[in-house]
């Protein structure tokens, strides 16, 4: 079966793409609806891959988000080092 898996996800990844380039969020469905009137199996197949790649890239977001987080500088003494007197304008 190795080779329905590579097709479907094949297919998944031009389908993401595709939908997020027309703004159209039922194109998967639409997709996966005339893929099961031939081929359940097929359609099985192509959405496991849908719902792995975009949990995939919910997974990624977040890890890049916490990345960027700790690459933020910490919050520490001012620029000259903390001897400046405090504003009070």
């Amino acid at each position: 079966m190795a080779l329905l898996e590579d097709l479907a996800d094949a297919l998944a990844r031009e389908a993401i793409e595709a939908a997020e380039q027309l703004g159209d969020e039922r194109l998967i469905d639409e997709m996966s609806k005339a893929i099961g009137e031939s081929s359940p199996t097929t359609q099985e197949a192509f959405m496991t891959a849908v719902r792995i790649r975009r949990a995939l890239g919910r997974g990624r977001v977040l890890m890049e988000r916490k990345q960027a987080e700790r690459a933020l500088p910490a919050p520490g003494p001012s620029p000259d080092g903390g001897t400046a007197a405090p504003r009070t304008d």
